[in-house]
């Protein structure tokens, strides 16, 4: 049983709250969850007051193998659970090729 730390949405359209919470990787965004670490509020005027998250809570899942998604491990980050380790995906453009005919010229 693989499980991953994620954010679970909360709120209103256009005003978004986060729960964090630790689920089941196959289980889907709002499902079930197995616990709640905490909450996240990107809407926050003080960005580090709008994330609360237990941090004795959240070592103990990451101890226990729960591995947290791209968007949850920089708010852990954020909240300064976790250390900015990951390393940065560099999404590359793919070059652009002469379009081929078709038709072919006999």
């Amino acid at each position: 049983m693989a499980l991953k730390i994620r954010l679970t949405r909360l709120g209103d359209k256009g005003n978004p709250f986060y729960r964090v919470v630790v689920t089941e990787h196959q289980s889907p965004r709002d499902g079930k969850f197995i616990g709640v670490l905490g909450t996240y509020d990107p809407k926050a005027k003080d960005k580090e007051a709008g994330i609360k998250i237990d941090r004795e809570i959240a070592m103990e899942w990451i101890a226990k193998g729960a591995t947290p998604t791209d968007t949850a491990y920089m708010v852990l980050v954020k909240a300064g659970i976790l250390k900015n380790e990951k390393p940065v995906k560099k999404i590359s453009k793919p070059k652009a090729t002469a379009p081929k005919n078709k038709k072919e010229k006999k």
